[in-house]
Parts: structure tokens; sequence; C-alpha cells
């Protein structure tokens, strides 16, 4: 056990051993070292003449080193400075470019609010355009729905003939549902002079093999509903013809109106024979169109009609419009005659009062007692025509 102040330590712990030992070693290096320094001394000399020069070197490098240090100080301070600037330039670059971006930004919300105003407004006329087509296919529904049924489907047809009919006549030039002689009720009879005489318009028309027509698929299917739709249009014609031409009572022929515009092309465009067929029985087939046209001219003739009634009371109201005209034309030769007689008064009473006025001068001029001998002595002052 040793004892080293207030520590003791063991000698059988490993670590107080080592320690020993290693003191022992660093005693016997020293003891070499104090021998060698004797020997060496001498060679000690060139090495410290080394180590002056190597002090002075050492030195120029420090003198160096300081001038290094301060250009280096330098060059950090201008570096920091150009650092300050950069960074000020990038800030207001950077300050630049948020402004810009800002404004590009509150454009590009302005034009995008725009456009959103602009596609909603196109979204409500898209909206009311489809409900609008909603409505109209209701309205094409309904109408299908109408012509699919007889009676309704004649209704629609006399409906739309009185609006063409009112549109183009005056009001008492036609009647609708007009009974005739034989007891037949026309849906239209417009009262025409003889010559033609009133003359019917029948809306009747059977779309039913129209209708047919246009559903046909198959090459069978055609030809069977081509054929119904002949024999229905010879009946229809044979019996408008039968029915509403009455011979002294209404003209004769009579017109079968087509509803429809694209009925009437396909009638022409592949039933010919059966066109010349109604004309053949004095039966005109007329669309909307033409049904127009044709009360055009019937307007014409119902005119020219009245006209030749109202002739008689036209030619009596010519004569006494000339009879006042004569009347007037000797009234005013007898005021041309008194504004010529008064004008040559009028004319004379200038005279009278030119005269007149010149005398008065006169009188104003001279002394009324050189006026009176003067008087005694002249002439009267009358003067022949006064």
């Amino acid at each position: 056990m040793i004892r080293i102040g207030e520590t003791e330590f063991a000698l059988d712990d490993p670590i107080v051993l080592i320690g020993l030992g290693l003191a022992t070693l660093v005693l016997i290096l020293l003891v070499t070292a104090a021998r060698g320094a004797g020997r060496s001394a001498r060679a000690v000399e060139p090495l410290a003449r080394q180590m002056n020069a190597l002090n002075q070197r050492v030195s120029g490098l420090s003198d160096g080193q300081e001038r290094l240090a301060g250009g280096l100080t330098h060059v950090s301070e201008a570096q920091a400075h150009s650092q300050t600037a950069m960074l000020q330039l990038m800030e207001q670059r950077l300050a630049e470019v948020q402004e810009k971006m800002g404004e590009s930004l509150t454009g590009s919300a302005r034009r995008t609010a725009k456009s959103l105003g602009e596609l909603q407004e196109r979204l409500m006329v898209i909206d009311q355009a489809q409900a609008n087509i909603t409505k109209l296919s209701g309205d094409v529904l309904s109408l299908q729905d109408i012509l699919s049924n007889k009676q309704t489907r004649g209704a629609f047809g006399e409906i739309q003939l009185r609006d063409i009919v009112g549109k183009a006549l005056p009001a008492d030039s036609f009647t609708m549902q007009a009974t005739l002689s034989n007891g037949r009720r026309a849906d239209c009879l417009v009262h025409l002079p003889n010559p033609p005489g009133p003359i019917v318009i029948d809306a009747k028309f059977p779309l039913e093999a129209y209708e047919a027509l246009r559903r046909a698929k198959s090459p069978e299917e055609m030809v069977r509903a081509q054929g119904q739709m002949r024999i229905s249009l010879r009946r229809h014609i044979r019996d408008i013809s039968d029915k509403y031409i009455i011979e002294g009572e209404t003209a004769d022929g009579a017109l079968m109106f087509l509803p429809s515009e694209a009925v009437y092309a396909e009638l022409h465009a592949n039933y010919a024979e059966i066109v010349r067929e109604g004309f053949a029985a004095k039966v005109w087939i007329v669309s909307p169109t033409t049904c127009m046209a044709t009360l055009n001219t019937m307007r014409a003739i119902l005119k020219d009609a009245r006209m030749r009634e109202q002739a008689g009371a036209i030619r009596k109201e010519l004569h006494l419009l000339f009879a006042d005209v004569e009347r007037l034309g000797a009234r005013v030769a007898n005021l041309d005659r008194h504004f010529g007689q008064a004008s040559k008064d009028i004319e004379e009473i200038k005279i009278s009062a030119d005269k007149a006025g010149k005398r008065a001068r006169r009188l104003d001029n001279f002394d009324f007692e050189e006026v009176a001998r003067e008087g005694e002595e002249r002439l009267p002052l009358t003067e022949p025509g006064e």
C-alpha cells in the first residue's frame, strides 16, 4: 500500500503497476537524454544558426501572412459589400417580380371572373334553350297525339284553315261549317260571285295512309302503304266531288286542303296521277302556302265584284260631283266679276283721294285771303270725272 497525500494506492492494483512502469521508463529516458546532451552540444550550434534563419523566414512569412490577412479582410469587406448590394438588387427585383405577378394575378382573376360570368350567362341561355326544347318536345308529342286521333286531327285542320282564311279574306266573305242544300256540312264556304259562285274548302284529309307510308321499313310495307295511299286519295277526291260540287248552288270545283306541306310535296312528287285525277274531277289540292295564294286571288275577285256592284252608286255620285263642280265654277266667276268691280271702284277712290290731297297741300301753302280773292276769279274747283 502506498499513500500519496490523502490518496492510497494498492501495489497489487493493475493501474498502479502500469503507472509505476511508465514512471520508470520516463526516468530511464531522461538519464539517457542527459548523457547524450553533452555529446550533441557541439552539433546543436549549426542547427541553431539554421533555426535563426528559419525564425527570420517565419517572421517574413508572418508579415506576409499579416498582409495577406489584411488583403483577405479587404476582399472580405468588398465581398460583403457586393453581397449586400446583390441582396438589395435581388430583393428589388424580387419585389418588382412580385408586384408584376400580383398585377398579373389580379388581371387574370378579373378576366377569369368575367369569363365565369359570361359562361354563367351562356349556361343560363342554354338552360333556357333546353327548357324551350323540352317544352317544344312536349308540344310535338301533344301534336302527335292530336294527329293520331281522327276527330282531333280534323279539328286541327279546320283550325288551321280558319286561321288562313281569316287572314286572307274579309269576315263577311266566308262561312265556316256551312250547311249545303244536300245536307252536307262544308268546312269552309267562300262566297264568290257568279261566276264561279260559292266554292267549298274541305280540310278532312286522311292522314292514316300517309303515316303508314312514313312508318314503312321493308319494300313490301312500302308498296302496301303506297297502294293504300292511292286508294284513300281517290276516295277522298270522289267524296269531295260528290258532296260539295252542286250545280246551280256552288262553283263547279272545290278545294282539298292539306294541313302539311310535307304531305303536299309527297303527293306531287310520287302521286302525280292522283293530282291529275283531282284536276279532272275539279278538286284542286292546296297546301297552307298555295291556299293562301288562292285566297288572295279570291280576295281580288271579291273586290272586283263589289266594285261592279257599287258602279251605279259611283256613277250617281260622280254626276252629283260634276254638278257641284259646275256650280262652284259659276260662283267663282260671279266672285271674280264682283272682285273686278270692286277693284275698279277702289282705283277711282284712289284717284279722288290723290286729288283731294293735292288740293289740301295747296291750301296749306297759301294765305287764306289770297285764296279767297283768287277763288272769286278762278273757275269752280270741280273737275270732270270726279
